[in-house]
C-alpha cells in the first residue's frame, strides 16, 4: 500500500507512470487501490462527469469479423435488424430528447468499415442540424475514414471521434482480422489532424490479459485520448464470444482503478455491458471512473439517463461536458 502512495504522490508531482510501475497494480489489494484511484479522480477532475448517449445511426450488414458483435455479416444472430443512416429529422429528435434531460453529449454511431462519401455529407447535414436545433456536443463513430472526411466532420459541428483500440496491439489480430491495429491508429491520427478531440478504449473480457489491457490505455495515452471507453463483453449467442465467461465487478473495478492510474486526468467511462454489473457501475464511481455512456446501447438495453442522473446526484458528481 506504500508502493500505491508512491505512484500517487508521483502523479500528483505531474509525472506518467511507466508500465514497469503499472503492471504491480494488478496484485495490489483491491480497496486500497480503488480508494487511491477515486482520490486521484477528484485531484485531478474534481467531482465532473462527463455522460454521453449514443445513437445507432446506420445498423447491421457489417463487412467487418469483429468476433464481439451482433452485427457483423459474418455471423448469425438475434441481431436482425439493418437499416441504412437514419434521416436526419430522426438523428435530431433523439438528440432533442437527451439534452432535455440533461446529457450533454450525443455520439452518432455508424455500423460498417466505413461511411462512404454520400454517407458522409448526409451525416454532416444530420450533425449541423443537432448542434443549430438541440445546442449538444456531438461525438461520431463513423469507422475508419480519412483527414479529408474528419475536416468536413469537424465543419459540420463535431467535436470528438470515437474509434476503439479494442485491446492490445498483440491481441487485436484475435479480435478482428479485416483491419488491423495500425488502421485504428490511423483514424485517430487522422481525426487529430483534423482538429477533432479523440475517444478510445476498448473491450474487457474478450480474452485479453491485464498487460494487453495496460497496453491498449498506454497507446491511448500516447495518442493523446482523455475519453477512454471501458466496455464489458456482453456475450452474443452467434458470436465467436458467446461463450466467454463474465467478468465480475471486482475485475471492473481493478480494470477502472488501474486506468485511472495511467491516465489520471481522462474520462475514464463505463460503456457497453455496464448493465451486467450488479450494482450497475456504482462502485466503479467510487473507484476512478467519472464518465458513462447512458440509455440504451448500440444492440443492447443499457440504463436509462433518470437513473444515472439520480445516482450521480446522489454520489455527489456534477454532470458537465467533459
Amino acid at each position: 500500500m506504500d508502493k500505491i502512495k508512491e505512484l500517487q504522490e508521483k502523479l500528483y508531482q505531474g509525472a506518467l507512470l511507466t508500465k514497469e510501475e503499472i503492471m504491480p497494480l494488478t496484485d495490489m489489494p483491491l480497496e486500497p487501490l480503488c480508494q487511491a484511484a477515486d482520490e486521484i479522480r477528484r485531484y485531478f477532475c474534481k467531482d465532473r462527469f462527463d455522460l454521453c448517449t449514443i445513437i445507432n445511426g446506420k445498423c447491421g450488414k457489417c463487412s467487418e469479423d469483429c468476433k464481439y458483435c451482433a452485427q457483423s455479416a459474418h455471423y448469425t444472430t438475434a441481431c436482425g435488424e439493418s437499416y441504412p443512416l437514419l434521416s436526419t429529422e430522426k438523428i435530431v429528435e433523439q438528440a432533442k430528447h437527451n439534452a432535455a434531460q440533461g446529457v450533454l453529449r450525443y455520439s452518432i454511431v455508424t455500423s460498417g468499415r466505413r461511411l462512404s462519401e454520400a454517407e458522409v455529407g448526409q451525416v454532416c447535414e444530420s450533425i449541423r442540424a443537432v448542434r443549430q436545433e438541440a445546442g449538444i456536443e456531438v461525438c461520431v463513430s463513423f469507422g475508419l475514414l480519412g483527414e479529408a472526411d474528419f475536416v468536413k466532420i469537424r465543419e459540420a459541428g463535431a467535436s470528438r471521434v470515437h474509434c476503439n483500440l479494442e485491446s492490445s496491439e498483440r491481441y487485436f489480430s484475435q479480435v478482428c482480422t479485416t483491419h488491423t491495429y495500425a488502421d485504428k491508429i490511423e483514424t485517430l491520427l487522422a481525426a487529430k489532424r483534423a482538429g477533432l478531440e479523440v475517444c478510445s478504449g476498448g473491450i474487457m473480457g474478450l480474452g485479453e490479459t491485464m498487460e494487453d489491457r495496460i497496453d491498449m490505455v498506454l497507446t491511448a495515452r500516447a495518442l493523446g485520448v482523455k475519453s477512454v471507453p471501458v466496455n464489458v463483453l456482453n456475450p452474443i449467442p452467434g458470436t465467436p464470444y458467446e461463450n466467454n465467461p463474465a467478468l465480475t465487478n471486482d475485475e471492473v473495478r481493478r480494470i477502472v482503478a488501474v486506468f485511472r492510474f495511467i491516465i489520471p486526468d481522462a474520462s475514464i467511462r463505463l460503456a457497453g455491458g455496464r448493465g451486467l454489473l450488479g450494482d450497475k457501475g456504482e462502485k466503479c464511481f467510487a473507484g476512478g471512473a467519472n464518465a458513462a455512456i447512458s440509455g440504451d446501447m448500440l444492440t443492447t438495453a443499457g440504463i436509462t439517463v433518470e437513473t444515472d442522473m439520480a445516482l450521480l446526484a446522489r454520489m455527489g458528481y456534477t454532470v458537465v461536458k467533459g
